[in-house]
């Protein structure tokens, strides 16, 4: 798919319509004073395809540095105006009748304004990336890798994307995600990606759940100091049994200590699964946080506003309630599936440990009534003491067995999955789709820069033990090379790997501060894109281009401090 158009408008009114080509197409900056940051639009250009594309809004108007200071005229004239962005994309430019996707959204928030629509169809907020994903790569069933990695590549405005050439997603990214992406990319066909990201994960909460319960000592020594205390108990039942009591009371003492001891072992277990439960939270909170939360009240402002000009509006305000926290629900699904059990679990032991305290207080009032002896009383509260950390200590040890044998299972999954993905055979696939690769890459670096670039796939292992492919650039003249040059002919090689692969791409490539790479560079690559259908969408300061491509049929949009995009009056 190339872009054929982006188009801005409030209303009916337009405020920008830019049409693209094949090719070079130039976003230029002809401010007077031209200076990185002129703040015309330049980049937002960039970012508006994205938005498209299922990117945040935030991103068109908060301070990408802060990442919490917003842009207030931008943010309220996108929503006071109620400005549109449509964004068509063609499979083939030259053909009027070739297939087209049209893609809108708006900066509303409210379900009745907000418009996210894909071929001319409303889509909800949490579907539209998984949508679009459906439409242009309709192939692709799995949810790993995602639609927004799959394009992270073709889009580079933000830093992890300008200065990095196969590390295109955010920093908290695993190396298992960039596996999955990669052997995707590179058509290497696996589809147990997702699996094994879902079992990492649980792999990685295990371990957690198991440092915290290790965090005093290891299994080991517990179970070392529990042979101790049964010793003991042992010790201790003898000095006890050889008072001379009543019968009665020499059961009473042993129904006490049983008592305590299932009392302090049936808290311990609750401490236990308050942690799990906890730990289940935390993570949910973890992922609930990587989320854009909505502002409820402003919400229901804006509904109530709403209401008073349309009466024709059917929902109230608790069903947009009851839609967004059913949203969130669905999304913490996963991660808190094991919740209901478990707090099933300390509601049924809760109301026996309240069961088993009655008890204990019962038969603590029948031994004080009886006759002791000041020596048997010391043992007693001794003996007492053991077996509650007797309960304690068994406790622990339980729930490490199962911490340890749920790590088991998961690694014996992980490594059915890791027999397929590191077989002689895989590792000879994913070689030869390298080589595919590379034959490009090290092509258009030749062209373009006299090296020759590669990607190079390396079997590594982490400090988990865990076996990943990773991939890795590296100049085969083992030169340091640039940087910029190297993203540029990945980009444009990787466009050329997938059509001959015929695996589905974007065939358009969008790039930021283009201002910073060579003169000689920028015209070979402008030559290049020209020669062989790729479309090559970049920002650039006027004043910067080299002659031979400062020329009006390479620019799609010219924009100055005295016509910025949004034609915004200030």
């Amino acid at each position: 798919m190339f872009i054929k158009s982006l188009l801005i408008t409030s209303g009916a009114k337009v405020i920008r319509e830019i049409e693209f080509h094949n090719g070079l197409n130039l976003i230029v900056d002809e401010s007077e004073y031209q200076i990185t940051g002129n703040s015309v639009g330049k980049t937002t250009v960039l970012k508006l395809v994205d938005f498209c594309l299922g990117a945040d809004k935030k991103n068109i108007y908060v301070d990408p540095e802060t990442k919490r200071d917003e842009y207030k005229l931008v943010k309220d004239f996108l929503i006071e105006n109620k400005v549109l962005i449509t964004l068509t994309l063609s499979s083939d430019l030259d053909n009027d009748e070739a297939n087209e996707i049209v893609i809108e959204r708006n900066f509303l928030s409210s379900v009745k304004e907000g418009i996210r629509r894909i071929n001319g169809q409303q889509i909800l907020a949490e579907n539209f990336e998984m949508e679009l994903g459906k439409t242009l790569f309709p192939d692709h069933l799995e949810d790993k890798p995602s639609f927004r990695q799959i394009i992270s590549h073709n889009i580079r405005y933000k830093d992890e994307n300008i200065n990095n050439t196969l590390k295109t997603l955010d920093k908290y990214t695993s190396d298992a995600e960039y596996e999955t992406l990669y052997l995707f990319l590179f058509g290497c066909e696996f589809t147990k990606g997702n699996s094994k990201q879902e079992i990492l994960i649980k792999l990685k909460q295990e371990d957690i759940y198991k440092n915290r319960l290790e965090k005093n000592q290891t299994k080991t020594a517990y179970e070392t100091a529990l042979s101790l205390i049964n010793d003991d108990i042992e010790e201790l039942n003898k000095k006890k049994r050889s008072f001379n009591l009543n019968e009665n009371f020499e059961k009473d003492l042993d129904k006490l200590n049983q008592v305590k001891y299932e009392v302090n072992k049936l808290s311990s277990s609750i401490g236990k699964l308050n942690i799990r439960k906890n730990l289940i939270k935390e993570t949910e909170a973890e992922l609930q946080s990587s989320k854009s939360d909505i502002d409820l009240r402003q919400l229901e402002i804006i509904y109530e506003q709403a209401t008073t000009k349309v009466k024709t509006i059917q929902k109230s305000f608790s069903d947009l309630l009851f839609f967004h926290n059913k949203m969130i629900e669905e999304k913490v699904k996963y991660i808190t599936k094991e919740l209901p059990a478990l707090e099933k679990s300390l509601e049924e032991n809760n109301d026996l440990l309240k069961r088993l305290l009655e008890e204990e207080k019962k038969v603590a009032s029948a031994i004080s009534k009886s006759d002791s002896f000041e020596e048997l009383e010391k043992v007693i509260v001794v003996l007492t003491e053991k077996h509650r950390k007797k309960g304690e200590f068994e406790n622990i040890i339980q729930q490490l067995n199962d911490v340890n044998s749920n790590i088991k299972e998961f690694n014996k999954q992980l490594s059915e999955i890791d027999n397929e993905l590191f077989s002689d055979s895989f590792e000879q696939v994913v070689k030869m789709q390298l080589n595919k690769f590379n034959k490009h890459f090290a092509s258009i670096s030749s062209e373009l820069y006299g090296e020759q670039y590669a990607i190079k796939p390396d079997i590594i292992t982490n400090k988990k033990g865990q076996r990943l492919y990773k991939f890795s650039s590296f100049n085969a003249n083992m030169s340091s090379g640039k940087k910029q040059g190297e993203i540029s002919c990945f980009d444009m090689a990787y466009t050329l790997f997938a059509e001959d692969e015929n695996i589905p791409c974007l065939h358009f490539l969008l790039n930021d501060k283009k201002e910073l790479m060579d003169d000689k560079q920028l015209v070979k690559i402008s030559d290049f894109v020209n020669r062989n259908n790729i479309q090559f969408v970049a920002s650039i300061l006027k004043d910067k281009l080299p002659e031979e491509i400062n020329k009006e049929e390479y620019f799609v949009v010219k924009l100055s401090q005295n016509d910025k995009l949004f034609r915004i009056k200030e």
